[in-house]
């Protein structure tokens, strides 16, 4: 079976993604840390002169040309944060939240913060390295954690420290990553969360990495292999060679009405399934217009949803594009502006079309 023949599910965009925490113990050469500077790296630095990399080893690969405007804050887990979602859920309809960071395993608060997202009327869910994952999840657990998506970028100490800062390739820690990952994937499975393992696959040079994290991990995990943005057609390339090497056979097209993040499901031999995430070209109509990234090469994300960030002056900012951390707007005048409408409006239309095209 083509890629062309299998079958088309299609769905509306209701998420809003979260960035929680700016702290990470990871230094992965392909972090874009959701637009945002790595705040270690550039405090007391001035707006256009934030450095993508620094003394950390951090990478935020964005930065140098995104025109960030500010530096991120840790979201606090008080009333202000529960009336920025309910701003955001009533004005775009949004019922899904998706944690991210840095790393949200180390937000001491992150149980409270599933909490409120929970009584604001979302759905919870988070992506993670899984750092201190075995103490906290079972507490998120119990506020109302659905799933996590596990960043894996390697079975071993030697694969998870090659894709680490060139000052930071020691097999020591990266064993010591490696326990932790393991010990919150079982902490999150013995808490009745579901797991999905991201394997991020940057070149074909990681692609027996793919096949050994293939083999290692278990059917109860939901792989999901996915292309670096980097790295563009390489890794793209890359992720095709992997499936094809294991047999894989495409069955199903899952695409998102209103953003640029698809999927696709393979089926392996043993029966087990796994999916591709890519990028499908999505912008928005007005605000992408003009912007000198807007072609098929330097645009690699495009439209992939609103973003929800707080600011070391303790304003929500609200982004809707990484590579442009200019265009975030503070909270209040995001909800005034004319974005909340395009968004809809591009949500209407493309859930209109896909449908069509699926019959």
């Amino acid at each position: 079976m083509s890629s062309s023949e299998v079958s088309v599910h299609v769905s509306t965009d209701r998420t809003l993604r979260v960035k929680i925490i700016d702290a990470c113990g990871m230094t992965c050469v392909f972090c874009h840390n959701e637009g945002t500077p790595v705040v270690a790296d550039n405090v007391g630095r001035q707006v256009g002169t934030f450095e993508g990399t620094g003394g950390t080893g951090r990478v935020s690969i964005y930065t140098a040309t995104n025109g960030a405007r500010f530096l991120p804050a840790p979201i606090l887990p008080d009333n202000s944060f529960r009336e920025a979602l309910v701003a955001l859920h009533d004005a775009l309809g949004l019922d899904e939240l998706h944690l991210t960071g840095g790393e949200p395993t180390l937000h001491a608060g992150l149980p409270h913060l599933v909490a409120l997202a929970r009584s604001a009327g979302f759905s919870v869910r988070m992506t993670s390295n899984g750092e201190r994952g075995s103490e906290i999840l079972p507490h998120c657990a119990q506020a109302g954690l659905e799933r996590i998506n596990f960043s894996i970028f390697g079975t071993t100490p030697e694969e998870l420290a090659a894709v680490q800062h060139n000052r930071y390739r020691n097999v020591e820690p990266a064993a010591r990553k490696l326990t932790a990952l393991t010990d919150s994937i079982n902490a999150a499975l013995a808490a009745g969360i579901g797991v999905n393992a991201n394997i991020v696959v940057p070149d074909e040079s990681h692609i027996a990495r793919v096949h050994r994290l293939l083999d290692e991990y278990s059917p109860r995990l939901s792989v999901r292999l996915l292309n670096s943005l980097d790295h563009g057609e390489a890794s793209i390339r890359a992720i095709k060679t992997a499936l094809e090497q294991r047999g894989a056979v495409p069955e199903a097209r899952y695409l998102t009405a209103g953003v640029s993040g698809a999927r696709t499901a393979y089926r392996l031999p043993s029966g087990r399934r796994v999916f591709f995430k890519q990028i499908r070209r999505v912008r928005l109509p007005t605000t992408c217009t003009g912007c000198p990234f807007n072609n098929d090469t330097d645009c690699q994300e495009g439209f992939y949803g609103v973003r929800l960030y707080r600011d070391r002056a303790g304003l929500y900012q609200v982004g809707v594009c990484i590579q442009r951390m200019g265009l975030c707007r503070p909270l209040d005048e995001f909800l005034r502006s004319d974005l909340p409408e395009e968004i809809r409006a591009l949500r209407a239309r493309e859930a209109a079309e896909l449908d069509a095209a699926d019959r």
